[in-house]
């Protein structure tokens, strides 16, 4: 004997999107690629790998909520993966905050050509 009050308790629904919508995900992803290699080339100073993160953040967002279905999921795993991503900044911000710590005790490696012997 079985029981089929719970038949469709694990039916999956296929989110197909629309062809449009993917296109404008992959024009999206292609700009922000050409973004980062922009920003690779420009003199930001400080806030190159800043905005080379939050480049890289929008485009792992991007393939996160249209490729991986999360748009389309539960709202509890959109939050576990806002905690990651907050998470994640918060640890990069610390390893930065630190690495400024010990900055002034770097001294520059020698120039080729001004090796003492």
């Amino acid at each position: 004997m079985s029981d089929t009050t719970h038949a469709d308790t694990h039916v999956v629904h296929a989110h197909i999107s629309p062809l449009w919508q993917l296109a404008g995900i992959l024009i999206a992803l292609l700009l922000l690629t050409v973004a980062t290699v922009a920003v690779s080339y420009a003199n930001l100073g400080n806030l190159s790998i800043l905005v080379a993160l939050l480049i890289a953040a929008v485009k792992g967002t991007l393939v996160v909520l249209y490729f991986m279905h999360l748009r389309y999921d539960a709202p509890f795993n959109a939050l576990v993966f806002s905690m990651a991503l907050l998470f994640v900044a918060l640890m990069i911000g610390f390893t930065l905050i630190d690495s400024r710590q010990y900055q002034p005790n770097l001294t520059p490696p020698p120039a080729v050509g001004n090796v003492p012997e």
